[in-house]
């Protein structure tokens, strides 16, 4: 199993969706909300991934689709 960890930043048009839900549901990839700033007006999430690598690339591919935008993070986000 391979893990990653991604920043999604939401427009305010996406904010109430469950687009974190769906993506782990539909390509069985595990989400780890690891930090996380939602508001009426926008967000973002800091989500560390573990599933197949073909999975986590077909999800973070249709979450793009969604107008999501989706950003790699290198190292620990809660440690720093």
């Amino acid at each position: 199993m391979a893990k990653r960890q991604v920043m999604f930043t939401f427009p305010e048009q996406l904010t109430k969706e469950h687009i974190i839900y769906d993506f782990g549901i539909k390509f069985k990839v595990v989400t780890n909300i690891r930090r996380a700033d939602i508001s009426e007006n926008k967000g973002w999430a800091v989500l560390e991934l573990e599933g197949v690598d073909k999975d986590i690339d077909r999800g973070l591919a249709w979450v793009e689709s969604t107008g999501v935008r989706v950003d790699p993070v290198i190292g620990d986000i809660v440690e720093g």
